[in-house]
């Protein structure tokens, strides 16, 4: 696969962190190794989750996710992004932030996206939706 055409979604990135799957662990790890693209969604989203996770002061989350992905482009959120995502809801019912990151990697000229949360081989607007970790 050509260097950069796909984004993450958070959980590959929260694998990163798993120490009890080895197996994702390395799958997750293997995928950050390409430099994916990162929807701003899901950088707000690993922020959170990691802060919990790690119950670390919010300042070394931060530091910790910006040297994880010092590589990787950050997709923004427009309000273009924002009108994209609300059309997926009407017409598909997915999630608003699955909707948003969706309509992000769309925008960044994306040909797949990594989760282990939407389904897997779901096809829009010539993304791809793949489940790594099957």
């Amino acid at each position: 696969m050509p260097n950069n055409s796909y984004a993450v979604d958070t959980n590959i990135l929260i694998y990163l962190l798993d120490s009890s799957d080895n197996r994702k662990r390395n799958i997750a790890e293997n995928i950050l190794a390409e430099n994916p693209k990162i929807p701003a969604q899901v950088l707000s989203e690993y922020l959170n989750v990691t802060r919990r996770l790690l119950n670390l002061p919010k300042a070394d989350v931060v530091i910790q996710c910006a040297a994880l992905l010092k590589d990787c482009e950050i997709i923004p959120v427009s309000c273009n992004t924002l009108t994209t995502a609300a059309g997926f809801i009407q017409k598909y019912g997915f999630q608003i932030f699955d909707s948003i990151i969706i309509a992000a990697a769309l925008e960044a000229n994306c040909t797949v996206l990594y989760s282990e949360d939407m389904q897997h081989g779901f096809k829009i607007n010539g993304l791809t939706i793949v489940n790594p970790f099957i």
